[in-house]
């Protein structure tokens, strides 16, 4: 694997994904910027104060579309609102550490925000629901079904929103992986091989 490699992971609630993210990033002996980015992204704008159940609201919140506003996809500079603050000063966090070396970034939209960085592979993780279902009962603290799509929802709500792209769209993505069938340790192995190969 090049030197310069960065993977971004985006994930299905309940399917495995941090998990995993912590596998690669072990397994590859790079750093992993998951809940980190969304504290120096709030230090950025000089939010100090708030709680990690604010940051995290804050961070979540989807305004509705207005006639003013321009998606992140044309860079607009309208930061009026908090929640687009928080989001332009998350991308700028996510390319300042892509840029500082090899890593892997779990979710804050780093697929699109680095998609023209050269070395960077997207990943998406997914999983049937009988799994998701099992891992809801017994990892996220007896969660339904229902449950985790709700959070499915409201990611797929905040990367639409500011992406104007289709959270979970295959085509987004340079590799879908579904951790019902193996190890988490194997789907790594298989991720890091596929990476090897493009690179050679």
């Amino acid at each position: 694997m090049k030197e310069n490699t960065v993977i971004t992971v985006s994930r299905q609630y309940g399917c495995g994904g941090r998990e995993l993210a912590k596998i690669l990033a072990k397994k590859l002996n790079v750093k992993l910027y998951d809940r980190q980015i969304v504290h120096i992204a709030a230090a950025k704008l000089g939010i100090n104060d708030l709680s990690e159940q604010d940051l995290l609201e804050l961070e979540n919140t989807v305004h509705p579309l207005t006639l003013t506003f321009m998606p992140f996809h044309s860079f607009g500079t309208r930061m009026g609102e908090s929640s687009r603050g928080m989001f332009l000063s998350e991308a700028s966090v996510v390319r300042k550490l892509a840029n500082d070396g090899p890593c892997v970034i779990l979710g804050r939209c780093a697929d699109f925000v680095l998609d023209d960085l050269p070395n960077h592979f997207s990943i998406f993780v997914t999983a049937d629901d009988e799994f998701r279902i099992e891992r809801g009962k017994n990892v996220y603290g007896g969660k339904t079904l229902k449950e985790l799509n709700i959070e499915d929802k409201k990611r797929g709500r905040y990367y639409n929103y500011y992406t104007g792209k289709e959270w979970g769209d295959p085509t987004n993505y340079n590799l879908v992986v579904n951790t019902s069938n193996a190890s988490l340790d194997k789907i790594a192995d298989a991720i890091i091989e596929y990476i090897n190969k493009v690179q050679e």
